[in-house]
């Protein structure tokens, strides 16, 4: 049994991916968020959740939710939004973000396979290129353990599995996965995923004129 949760925000002009303008238009930008956030739903559709939650924060949602169970985000900063989740999850469960489209059902696998009966596995911890994480799981769901973490620095991700570590979890390693922060990384992952639809509309994005 294991939920997944998707952290995600409506991605609104001037709100979502704003580090892409220039050279996108910021609505170019929201455009290859929703790409983005498309791609990574896509990927966790053949997944084996029991539950699904969507972490939202906007009113429009996005297409393929509609088997998601859709929980505002509460307020604050990201380390107390995360961490009311884990609190409220009583089985199993691995969140994940939107900003990795290039995300694979692959990549989550270990994560539906690692918390049989017997396994040693109590966390999941996926680190980002940026220094920081695109995906963490709990067997044993726990808020305070991410309440306090500074977020979205170049050490949040060592920050964050010291934590997990320091608490006494065996923690078992996802893939290092690059973070859609900049137009640079942007392209980084649309050559790694070019049949996505955010490397599509990247590509349509740039060989305008």
């Amino acid at each position: 049994m294991t939920t997944l949760v998707l952290i995600a925000k409506e991605p609104l002009p001037g709100r979502a991916k704003t580090r892409l303008h220039p050279p996108l238009t910021l609505e170019q930008a929201a455009h290859l968020a929703a790409a983005a956030i498309d791609d990574t739903l896509a990927a966790m559709q053949s997944l084996p959740a029991t539950r699904r939650i969507l972490l939202f924060e906007g009113n429009r949602l996005p297409p393929r939710s509609e088997d998601y169970d859709v929980t505002g985000q509460t307020t604050g900063t990201l380390d107390l939004r995360l961490g009311a989740i884990f609190d409220e999850c009583d089985e199993p469960m691995l969140l994940i973000g939107m900003d990795t489209p290039q995300l694979t059902a692959a990549d989550l696998a270990p994560a539906f396979g690692g918390w049989p009966t017997g396994s040693d596995v109590d966390a999941w911890f996926g680190p980002a290129t940026d220094g920081g994480f695109w995906a963490m799981g709990m067997r044993e769901p726990r808020g305070d353990l991410i309440r306090g973490v500074e977020m979205s620095r170049d050490d949040t991700g060592a920050a964050q599995l010291a934590r997990l570590q320091s608490a006494g979890l065996n923690v078992g390693m996802l893939p290092t996965l690059t973070d859609v922060d900049t137009i640079d990384s942007a392209r980084e992952v649309a050559g790694i995923a070019p049949n996505t639809l955010f490397a599509r509309t990247l590509q349509g994005f740039e060989a305008t004129p």
